[in-house]
């Protein structure tokens, strides 16, 4: 298949914005390979999803942006992200410019690498090259290919063997401008018996056609605890794509916290691989639909090792015209003896337009294991509204009240407060809009 489109960058543009970060010559070829690649593959296969119609490549991967001298400095759309007194360890991204990169002094020390993606690839090249695309390949499909043709920031997280980061590590992604992209890949190593939380935020300024396209691949060793929290509010102007996938080793435990709360067409594909035994995976994801909006959001663990477990929740409540699709994927591979995989998707649907569509999928092969899915999609209960109002508690504040009930029981689990409270932040944000 060949590729049409008249893309808004070529080889050369790609080449001037990596010669300008000083990027080595081997990141240039990775670069350019997918670019050349990007020409004949085809766009990912989403079920009840076509993405022929979205903006998959219309947009300008280079915009920079000034650097801001400390976190006052930032846009008020960054700052609302942040708490500007434990900013300490924080890396903000707008379009295709990091502004903003710190570090605690006591976790440098730690021997931690925690860095904007360019820098990693120029003073820590060899850790970078072991580990990029070995979780998402960059030719799986064209969405993936274009990243990384045009990756232009995100972040490399290195933590050494049997340590410990007691504070999260926060980033926040920003994008502004008409056909303004953010692309940024994230590469996170836990070495054997470490622990770390990395949390991230996406937000978006005035722009139209604007793209978000994200990469994460996590490496959980041995005994490893990585929690993930992303929080994503981006506008109905900006179409969101992002693939996560982490790889866990022996005993290593991967948390994978989720809010979904952008406004524009989204698409998101996150994946646990439990390749060792005794590994552990737990995903925890919630999403607001409005408007016309579509979304497709895929939670997918794949049983390697024996003795692995997992674990998938997934909450859903649309409103308006808006469409959801929530799959939910437990692949318990041959020899994967003794593995137990559980999910659950919930969609509460607030309008007899909006549309949601829950699919629980358990492919086993092996027979010595434990597996289980639930699924609902349901009405708004007019009872429980008339109730509340019945209080003197007006329509509109009663609905707010039924849907944070109903997905509260996934943010109250979450175990970092600091997400919790910015979750909730989101969803208040989202629900009166």
């Amino acid at each position: 298949m060949s590729v049409d489109t008249q893309l808004r960058f070529d080889r050369e543009a790609i080449t001037a914005y990596s010669q300008a970060n000083q990027e080595p010559a081997w990141f240039l070829e990775k670069r350019l390979a997918a670019f050349d690649a990007a020409q004949t593959l085809e766009l990912p296969k989403l079920e009840k999803t076509k993405l022929d119609n979205w903006n998959t490549d219309q947009f300008q991967p280079f915009v920079t942006a000034d650097k801001a001298a400390n976190a006052a400095a930032l846009d008020e759309v960054v700052k609302d992200q942040i708490d500007e007194a434990q900013a300490s360890s924080l890396i903000v991204q707008k379009n295709a410019s990091v502004v903003l990169a710190t570090l605690a002094d006591d976790i440098k020390a730690q021997g931690v690498i925690y860095t904007d993606i360019q820098t990693a690839v120029r003073e820590h090249g060899d850790l970078v090259q072991k580990y990029l695309n070995q979780a998402v390949q960059a030719d799986e499909h064209r969405i993936a290919a274009l990243h990384q043709a045009v990756i232009n920031g995100g972040v490399f997280l290195y933590v050494p063997k049997n340590t410990e980061v007691s504070v999260p590590l926060q980033a926040v992604y920003q994008v502004a401008g008409d056909g303004a992209l953010v692309s940024p890949h994230i590469i996170i190593v836990a070495e054997n018996h470490s622990r770390v939380t990395y949390v991230d935020t996406y937000v978006s300024g005035e722009g139209q056609g604007m793209v978000a396209q994200s990469i994460v691949e996590v490496f959980v060793g041995a005994g490893a605890h990585v929690q993930v929290a992303s929080v994503r509010s981006l506008s109905t102007d900006v179409t969101d794509y992002t693939f996560r996938r982490a790889i866990v080793e022996q005993d290593g435990k991967m948390e994978w916290i989720l809010g979904e709360m952008n406004a524009g067409n989204t698409v998101a594909n996150n994946t646990s691989v439990l390749k060792g035994r005794g590994s552990h995976a737990d995903t925890k994801s919630i999403t607001i639909g409005l408007g016309s909006q579509r979304q497709n959001l895929t939670s997918q663990v794949q049983h390697i090792g024996t003795h692995t477990e997992s674990s998938m929740l997934s909450k859903a409540v649309m409103t308006d015209e808006a469409v959801a699709i929530l799959n939910g994927i437990t692949k318990i591979e041959k020899g994967a003896e003794k593995a137990n995989g559980e999910q659950a998707e919930n969609i509460l649907m607030l309008s007899p337009q909006a549309r949601g569509d829950a699919n629980p999928i358990l492919l086993i092969d092996e027979d010595d294991v434990k597996a289980g899915h639930a699924a609902s999609v349901g009405r708004f209960s007019e009872e429980s509204l008339y109730y509340l109002m019945s209080r003197g508690i007006s329509r509109k504040e009663a609905e707010r009240l039924i849907i944070l009930g109903f997905l509260d029981p996934v943010v109250a689990e979450i175990p970092v407060e600091e997400v919790r409270n910015r979750l909730r932040q989101a969803l208040e944000r989202k629900l009166a809009r």
